[in-house]
């Protein structure tokens, strides 16, 4: 009888055996205008390396640990509130970038929701993930600093 290969002791989070399959998982193909290919690679590109970074951070993350100075934890939970924040930021991108691609497979993107127009290709490029054309935004940071 020959040896039997050893199953790997390691064990994955569910989190991190989830991540596991929807990486290995192919893309659908992109169906939509041929124009936008090419964000929407970019799209989830940005996507799955986001998704990644979190997935590392909240597996790395070690507790808050106790310091007898009490600068020195003042410092660590100081550090550890900025890390939070970038972290909601991305996650914040990530809700973002899944309605560009909502938006991408309904082929609703593009199109201004301030003016129903077509946001120029060259901003959607700059900014993938924006629902308005510079006029609209433009008109809509300027009635935001008005009202303070």
């Amino acid at each position: 009888m020959g040896a039997r290969p050893q199953k790997s002791t390691t064990t994955l989070s569910p989190r991190t055996r989830s991540a596991k399959r929807a990486s290995s998982q192919k893309t659908p193909p992109y169906a939509g205008e041929p124009k936008y290919a090419v964000i929407f690679r970019a799209l989830q590109r940005q996507r799955a390396s986001l998704i990644q970074g979190a997935e590392a951070v909240v597996e790395q993350r070690p507790g808050l640990a106790t310091f007898p100075d009490m600068n020195d934890q003042a410092t660590a939970e100081a550090d550890q509130n900025f890390a939070l924040r970038i972290k909601d930021r991305e996650r914040k991108l990530i809700k973002k970038i899944d309605e560009a691609l909502e938006r991408l497979s309904t082929r609703t993107y593009g199109i201004c929701e301030g003016c129903g127009e077509e946001i120029p290709l060259k901003r959607l490029k700059a900014r993938p993930v924006t629902t308005f054309c510079i006029d609209c935004k433009t008109r809509q940071e300027q009635e935001e600093h008005t009202r303070g």
